[in-house]
């Protein structure tokens, strides 16, 4: 068993900006999942959810975590210090993350990626004052809900069993999932290690910010270990690739420092 760190405070910006937006505040139900949840499941998906604890225990509605790393916005740009804040809904399908960069060492940067509603966005700004990105449309869309998508594959695999999550078969030692949301359908290919946890997630529904303008390609998020608290599965780390035409470019490296599950918005 892991040490357990005493838990960091979210920043108050965090905080408010997520009790503002009026997301669910409790599950509709709290019936715990059974063995016959899995029933029709590709066995793949099945032994994923058995080995990530999601039986016995009622599906997971929200998630609020705390990562800190190094991200970096070019495969010839420096990596800059990253602290980063997330909350996620599965009752309504949203995901709220924050980031905070150090550019050039002394400049702090403000990062919200969000998906409401079925619309993406994402938004930068220097000193919290200077806009530097400001990205929305349809490829924001697709790309903000398949990483929802991503994060409830890794983080908590109880919001998976709803309807609008359908599974599919792809050999044994993985599965293709999708969610529908606001009449976009996006998905991945999840390979599972010799546990049945995620080593790799993977999926062409995402929209790289290349300086030519918004490129669709490859993406995944390779996970190296996991740890396991209070019975559940944890990754210790992850990192995000794009996988690119002229080659490999992994942006950022994050370590999980805080996963709460069930939290009503805002607290």
């Amino acid at each position: 068993m892991p040490e357990r760190r005493a838990a960091v405070r979210p920043p108050r910006a965090f905080t408010r900006t997520i009790g503002n937006a009026r997301l669910p505040a409790a599950p509709v139900g709290t019936a715990s999942v059974t063995e016959a949840d899995l029933a029709g499941l590709p066995p793949a998906a099945a032994r994923y959810l058995r080995a990530m604890g999601v039986v016995g225990r009622p599906r997971t509605w929200s998630l609020r975590a705390h990562f800190t790393g190094r991200f970096r916005r070019g495969p010839d740009q420096p990596w800059m210090p990253c602290d980063a804040w997330q909350y996620n809904s599965a009752i309504e399908v949203a995901r709220l993350f924050r980031m905070r960069l150090v550019f050039a060492r002394v400049v702090p940067m403000w990062g919200w990626d969000t998906y409401r509603y079925g619309t993406g966005r994402m938004l930068g700004k220097l000193l919290n004052l200077v806009t530097v990105a400001d990205g929305s449309g349809p490829e924001f869309d697709t790309s903000e809900l398949v990483t929802w998508l991503n994060d409830a594959v890794l983080l908590a695999p109880g919001m998976l069993l709803t309807p609008r999550v359908a599974w599919e078969p792809a050999g044994d030692d993985g599965f293709r999932v999708s969610v529908s949301d606001a009449g976009r359908t996006v998905g991945a290919d999840v390979v599972l290690d010799d546990v049945g946890r995620p080593r790799d997630f993977r999926t062409d529904d995402r929209y790289a910010d290349l300086p030519g303008g918004l490129v669709r390609a490859p993406w995944s998020t390779p996970v190296p270990a996991w740890d396991v608290v209070d019975g559940r599965p944890r990754p210790t780390a992850g990192a995000a690739v794009w996988h690119l035409p002229d080659g490999e470019f992994r942006y950022a490296e994050l370590r999980l420092a805080d996963l709460a599950l069930d939290v009503p918005a805002g607290r």
